[in-house]
């Protein structure tokens, strides 16, 4: 490896992790020929050296539409540990390698993948090289990146490499993806003098400026231009590759000729198809001699009894420099061939068409529904994408690219997606087709500045799918247009005109839908009736769809006590059914458990789903969860991780268009500085969010921050500003009944009231804060305790204060707690109250397993429920133990205790009204 020493030290530092039990995954990316999978090879080596056990997989263009083909590949050598497997996992991978009808969704057969290579790193620390990752089939590449994820903690190193200029679409995003550039002067010109070390000086020269560092053109090209010289000095690098390649087939037999091109557009057919098709075209016996004719030309090696290409540039090579008429008759030999693949014969007789062919897209449009019907989503997708190609009718074209994309994005294959609609004729959209491409680039499509325009668009064309009898397109954009106007803060009108659009349509008033568009388009306007509907619903809670949507419709009105009864459950839906992207969603609702203090509960659920939020691409979501971890750990008192968190949140490219997120971060930010005693900034800084022209504005998410502000104004002298900022919200808190509202105007009612008043003001508050809301509470009676003290009725405080300090201790408010410890003293108080032991400290994801563990759950049972593998829960609980000072699971509750944590369940059903409270808004 000349020329890459500082890669080959960042690898075998990796290998020596991974072997001491500590895997992740990484992306090797650059150009072709750049020297990605000759790293592979060395780093085979060097880890076949120290006792890896080595498994292989590579992209295979003509393979990308086989669900799991790539998967296979690699877990060909291990297949014998699938029967030792639990029956689920075994269901899972022998549904996704063809044994069943039917492809199990893909968390199941990732988390299948995940188990059965633990168990195999069990026994001897493994290697996963996939190369050529940009053409693995979406499928693999989706549970490689699951597994990826997931390595942490098991000696499992996956390395990947992609000839790919940017690595954003295909990064492990687990490390630092490892770009490889051409090699510098030094090094070209080493490699060059070790591959042809008797080239000419004029023809070393020539190389050396050819091939600007790259290592593949350093080692091909002099081959080329002792043949002539000339001949490829105008073509880009890697057309000069491809041209020096194709060279070597001039004077290869027509046998030989015929065989490579049977290869190139069937890379993964048996040796013997191979040889029978490319003999009838022909028109004479190929035999091996043909095939060794290859080999001895370096472009073809064998792989056990599998003739392979050397490099794929070869492939295109041989493939594209071919005449079109031998293109064509190849695949239409090869279909004739493939009769008993039909899957694989529909791609040829596709490829082999010259031009439209209405038949043949009609039968790949079946292929795609039988697909879809299935599960098998991958395959659907590029079979449409043919099929587009081969159809007459423009807006038939487009109706299928649409769908084409809408599959791509469900299986989160967005670069697919985007690339398909490109292809869309826009003039020849129907209303239908309109609305579907709206909801397809919903989630792309968020600018900075006014959304007004792009709501307006979509409730224009939700109208038109509506009117075209397309009532689901409809609603689904009807809804997406809603959401935008909570997170993106819509103006009036267009809020309006999302109603107005509803209302046009007749919808039952109950719907789940229904609650929820009028929820987030105008909170103020339905929001009482909306509450009053919620009242009297009697919802499915299994159904994870319906409880989402009310869930969602309660958290845009603030209504958090009800949202969280309503999301519990929907966190139980999509956790069973293993969907991650929703998962994400519903556990975004944890903010609501921080504000009414189940502090240990929100940091777990918003860890959680962060990292899936992350792993599927849920931005929005992960704005919202990346909030909620930065409030946690501010209100825990770990301020550098919270500063931290906020500061990654504001660089986010979506931050700037969603005001709902900036709202959040300025709550943060403004705790912190109130934290550290900079009150007159943290009073700035949360008055802000309350200036309609200032950036952190929003029309309702700015309540969440009352308590805040309050608690602001008090330290810093700046009441009357407050209270002013505040003038409307007893007019809003009459419209909307919200628990957000009425604990936004009762709380500011008490704290920043006269001290004439403020007696009968904090008993009112007090009575009228909503059970569950005991971290608001809380501090309620810190304000109440200090200002009995400042009346000099210290003995009157202690009352208030006591019951303060117990709740931020219970909880784990450690910035109140102090203040409550030090209001306490100067009222007179002289006992110290029971701290829990600060020096033990475990993160969200082992709280979560200790907890799960203290409920009897097995180590499998909590792998599936985290969609981790068994052997990382037990490495977790081997870490957990003694520092909890423990040695058994049965100690598990009894030491969870101490740190103020329990078994209690993840939330399932409607919360309790008392104790240990239920999560809800503003602290």
């Amino acid at each position: 490896m000349i020329g890459r020493d500082g890669e080959m030290r960042v690898l075998h530092g990796l290998l020596r992790n991974t072997a001491g039990g500590q895997g992740t995954a990484l992306l090797a990316y650059g150009s072709a020929g750049v020297g990605k999978s000759t790293l592979l090879r060395a780093v085979a080596d060097e880890a076949t050296r120290r006792d890896f056990r080595v498994l292989r997989t590579s992209g295979v263009e003509t393979e990308q539409w086989l669900p799991y083909a790539a998967l296979q590949l690699l877990l060909q050598p291990a297949s014998r540990g699938i029967r030792n497997l639990p029956d689920p996992h075994q269901r899972a991978l022998n549904g996704a390698f063809g044994a069943t009808e039917a492809d199990p969704p893909v968390h199941r057969v990732g988390l299948a993948v995940l188990e059965l290579l633990a168990d195999a790193a069990d026994r001897q620390p493994l290697l996963l090289l996939a190369d050529d990752l940009q053409w693995v089939d979406s499928s693999s590449r989706d549970v490689l990146r699951f597994v990826a994820r997931r390595t942490s903690d098991l000696p499992i190193l996956l390395l990947a490499a992609a000839r790919v200029d940017s690595a954003a679409e295909y990064s492990m995003g687990v490390r630092p993806d490892m770009r490889l550039d051409p090699l510098g002067p030094e090094a070209a010109a080493e490699l060059l003098d070790a591959e042809a070390p008797d080239l000419p000086v004029s023809l070393r020269t020539l190389v050396l400026d050819r091939a600007v560092g790259n290592p593949l053109a350093l080692v091909e090209l002099p081959k080329a231009v002792r043949r002539s010289p000339g001949q490829t000095g105008d073509l880009p690098l890697t057309q000069r590759l491809e041209a020096a390649f194709a060279a070597r087939t001039d004077s290869a037999s027509r046998e030989c000729r015929s065989l490579l091109l049977t290869l190139a557009s069937e890379p993964t057919a048996p040796l013997s198809t191979l040889l029978d098709v490319s003999s009838g075209l022909c028109g004479s016996p190929v035999t091996l001699h043909a095939l060794q004719e290859a080999i001895d030309a370096g472009l073809v090696v064998l792989n056990g009894r599998t003739p392979e290409f050397r490099h794929p540039l070869m492939r295109s090579a041989v493939y594209t420099r071919s005449p079109l008429a031998d293109r064509l008759g190849t695949h239409s030999a090869l279909a004739a061939a493939l009769d008993d693949a039909p899957d694989r014969q529909l791609v040829h007789q596709a490829a082999a068409a010259i031009g439209p062919d209405d038949a043949l897209a009609g039968r790949l449009e079946r292929f795609a529904d039988t697909s879809q019907a299935r599960g098998k989503i991958a395959a659907a997708v590029p079979a449409l994408r043919q099929a587009a190609d081969l159809v007459r009718d423009a807006r038939r074209r487009t109706g299928i690219l649409i769908r084409a994309a809408e599959l791509a994005d469900e299986i989160n294959d967005r670069i697919t997606a985007h690339l398909l609609l490109d292809r869309a004729d826009m003039d020849a959209l129907g209303p239908v087709e309109r609305a579907r491409l709206m909801v397809v680039t919903d989630s792309a499509a968020f600018e900075p500045g006014a959304p007004e325009r792009r709501i307006e668009d979509m409730v224009k064309a939700a109208a038109g799918a509506f009117d075209a009898k397309a009532e689901d397109v409809a609603k689904d954009l009807l809804w997406r247009a809603a959401a935008r106007c909570f997170f993106q803060d819509g103006d009036a009108r267009v809020r309006a005109r999302v109603t107005a659009e509803l209302d046009r349509w007749d919808s039952e008033p109950d719907a789940p839908h229904v609650l929820t568009v009028r929820a987030y388009a105008q909170p103020y306007r339905y929001g009482a009736e909306v509450l009053a509907r919620l009242d009297a619903l009697e919802p499915a809670h299994k159904d994870g769809r319906s409880m989402h949507f009310l869930g969602s419709g309660a958290m845009g009105l603030g209504d958090v006590t009800r949202a969280v009864g309503y999301l519990s459950p929907a966190v139980t839906a999509w956790r069973s059914q293993g969907r991650l992207g929703l998962l994400a969603r519903s556990l975004a609702a944890s903010y609501s458990r921080s504000y009414l203090g189940q502090l240990s509960q929100a940091r777990e659920e918003s860890a959680e789903g962060l990292a899936l939020a992350e792993e599927t691409g849920e931005w929005i979501m992960w704005l919202s969860l990346k909030a909620n971890v930065g409030l946690v750990a501010a209100l825990r008192g770990e301020t550098e991780d919270s500063a931290r968190t906020i500061r990654e949140m504001r660089a986010h490219r979506l931050f700037p268009s969603m005001p709902f997120a900036a709202a959040r971060a300025q709550q943060v930010d403004g705790l912190l500085a109130l934290f550290d005693g900079r009150v007159t900034e943290a009073y700035e800084i949360l008055a802000a969010a309350f200036e309609p022209g200032d950036p952190h504005y929003h029309s309702v998410c700015r309540w969440l921050l009352v308590s805040d502000l309050a608690d602001a104004a008090v330290a810093a002298g700046t009441v009357e500003q407050a209270r002013e900022l505040l003038a409307d919200l007893p007019e809003l808190a009459r419209e909307l009944p919200s628990e957000m509202m009425t604990v936004a105007r009762t709380y500011a009612a008490a704290v920043l009231s006269p001290d004439e008043t403020a007696e009968e003001n904090y008993v009112a508050a007090l009575g009228a804060l909503p059970a569950g809301w005991t971290l608001t509470r809380a501090r309620l009676q810190l304000h109440h305790g200090r200002w009995l003290r400042r009346r000099r009725r210290s003995v009157e405080a202690r009352k208030p204060l006591r019951l303060a300090r117990d709740e931020f201790q219970r909880i784990g408010a450690r910035p109140w707690l102090e203040m409550a410890g030090e209001q306490l003293r100067a009222a007179g108080e002289t006992g110290r109250q029971r701290s829990a032991d600060s020096s033990i400290h475990l993160s969200a994801q082992e709280m979560q397993i200790a907890v799960m563990a203290a409920q009897g759950l097995s180590n499998r049972e909590i792998g599936q429920r985290l969609f981790i593998s068994h052997r990382t829960v037990g490495a977790h609980l081997y870490r957990i133990y003694p520092r909890l000072g423990i040695t058994s699971r049965r100690a598990l509750t009894a030491a969870l205790a101490t740190l103020g944590e329990g078994p209690a369940p993840t939330g399932a059903g409607l919360p309790e009204r008392s104790g240990r409270a239920v999560p809800g808004a503003v602290d």
